[in-house]
């Protein structure tokens, strides 16, 4: 899928209508829906959060992949993304000193570890992908939308193909992490939510949602339609309304599942024993700010 010029006639996504009152990432929204209390620790309470290598390798592998498009189509070979795998690490690295910690100091052979296992997940990516055919219309973009007249959504998508037709096809890089049957479902969640916000902007229901699994080279594609996205725009502000709910109450309770084996936060959790801060006072200083407000680093949530 190629890509003709676009005209992008979205507002500003850093400006809000002065109906807006709060905003929601489907980062956030699909922590509230898989814990409550997962919700308030990252975006009331606002815990730190040590990144883990997956993620961290996650975040390098979405780098390279945002680079490689930048090469000329011929030159986007497996050899060409392997050669950018340094280079963004030591980038990163630059942006954010605290990833070095991940490693001992002087511990060379566990960052180049790292490394090639970074690389591994593109050979991954290649053999799903040509990415020499394509021109991606965007790529870590920013996008945003109202509903139901008060609440902004808003997220980054990996890229978004446009096809000669103007069809859309929104795609997302998995580098693997969580147990596939609870993830997939989180993932699609996140998609839908990038295709709400494409329609409502754009007048145009993406024909394709594309997940693709570097670690196991595969690809999930999902084709919505507009009665789906309907139903799910009232599904994401029935979640903020219960969010709201929660909040007024104090209320986030914890939903055990599988995926608390990837939760940073078990030592305040009453599942496991323990006990959550005290509920801040006067909340979040800003509702119009999720908890991040780059939703999230690209493979942080993986």
């Amino acid at each position: 899928m190629t890509a003709e010029p676009v005209i992008d006639t979205q507002p500003d996504p850093t400006a809000a209508a002065p109906t807006v009152r709060a905003s929601l990432s489907p980062s956030r929204a699909a922590d509230f829906k898989t814990c409550p209390l997962l919700y308030r620790f990252r975006s009331i309470d606002r815990l730190p959060e040590r990144p883990t290598v997956e993620q961290v390798r996650g975040t390098l592998v979405h780098a390279v992949l945002e680079r490689l498009f930048d090469l000329p189509a011929g030159a986007r070979t497996p050899e060409s993304a392997g050669d950018l795998v340094a280079p963004q690490w030591d980038r990163l690295v630059t942006e954010q000193p605290e990833l070095a910690t991940l490693f001992a100091e002087g511990d060379t052979a566990a960052v180049e570890g790292f490394l090639r296992s970074a690389a591994a997940l593109l050979e991954g990516y290649f053999a799903v992908e040509d990415p020499r055919r394509l021109e991606p219309a965007e790529r870590e973009a920013l996008i945003s939308a109202v509903v139901d007249d008060e609440l902004l959504i808003r997220g980054y998508l990996d890229r978004l193909d446009v096809a000669p037709d103007g069809a859309l096809r929104v795609v997302d890089y998995k580098t693997g992490g969580a147990p596939r049957e609870a993830f997939e479902a989180r993932a699609l969640f996140q998609l839908k939510f990038y295709a709400l916000v494409l329609w409502r902007t754009r007048g145009v229901v993406p024909r394709v949602l594309r997940l693709l699994y570097l670690k196991d080279a595969e690809v999930c594609d999902y084709s919505p339609d507009a009665d789906e996205l309907l139903r799910f725009e009232r599904t994401v502000v029935a979640l903020w309304q219960a969010i709201e709910q929660a909040t007024a109450r104090q209320d986030f309770r914890p939903r055990p599942s599988r995926l608390c084996d990837w939760c940073s936060h078990q030592a305040l959790c009453p599942s496991f024993g323990g006990t959550p801060p005290p509920f801040p006072v006067a909340g979040p200083a800003d509702p119009l700010t999720d908890a991040r407000s780059r939703p999230a680093a690209p493979g942080a949530d993986e």
